[in-house]
């Protein structure tokens, strides 16, 4: 086999992977029951990145430059993409909140259950940005959706043992803390919310 035919088929191996990628991370969010969630963010744009250059690189004849510069970019595209795909293999909720424009937002989050509720962490600008406290809001968690009043717990003793309940429950979280893409502690900016049931 020529150099240029070994080139063209190691093209054709990376698009197959590229592609796959960036459909898992479509196809991943079908095993968690309820209405879809459509990928947003990072995730949702190196999915459809990884997509076009994945298909760009089966196609034939394209010259060597090309190619490498699209596994290059496409590489990158799939950083996000892969970390959404392993994010959303464990329990994963939507909390559907309000955004900075008034528009409807799906909050996508690890949960913990203790005790005193269920329980979620998030930045604190995250959770101010989405009037999060206090705030009447549906969360759809193991296909049912419910209405929840979050309370934004700030007290760094139980922001800390939630995040620590997150990181211990969920794989995702410990191989990303592994790798320096999720943070094994909790920050001085992190929160925690406490997901308390509407009354009747």
């Amino acid at each position: 086999m020529s150099e240029t035919n070994k080139g063209q088929l190691g093209y054709r191996i990376a698009g197959v992977i590229f592609m796959a990628i960036g459909l898992a991370v479509f196809a991943i969010r079908l095993v968690h029951a309820g209405p879809y969630a459509l990928p947003g963010g990072a995730a949702f744009i190196g999915a459809l990145l990884a997509i076009a250059l994945g298909a760009f690189l089966l196609w034939p004849g394209k010259p060597r430059f090309t190619g490498l510069v699209a596994i290059v970019v496409a590489t990158f595209a799939s950083f996000p993409a892969i970390y959404s795909i392993v994010g959303e293999t464990e329990e994963v909720i939507s909390l559907y909140a309000v955004g900075p424009e008034n528009n409807l937002v799906d909050l996508r989050l690890w949960i913990v259950d203790r005790s005193d509720g269920a329980w979620v962490g998030m930045g604190r600008s995250k959770a101010v940005t989405h009037n999060l406290d206090g705030a009447r809001l549906d969360m759809l968690r193991g296909g049912e959706t419910i209405c929840v009043i979050p309370a934004l717990v700030e007290e760094r003793a139980t922001v800390s043992v939630i995040h620590k309940m997150k990181v211990d429950k969920y794989k995702a979280a410990q191989i990303s803390a592994s790798i320096g893409m999720y943070p094994s502690e909790a920050s001085e900016n992190t929160v925690a919310l406490r997901l308390d049931p509407c009354s009747s």
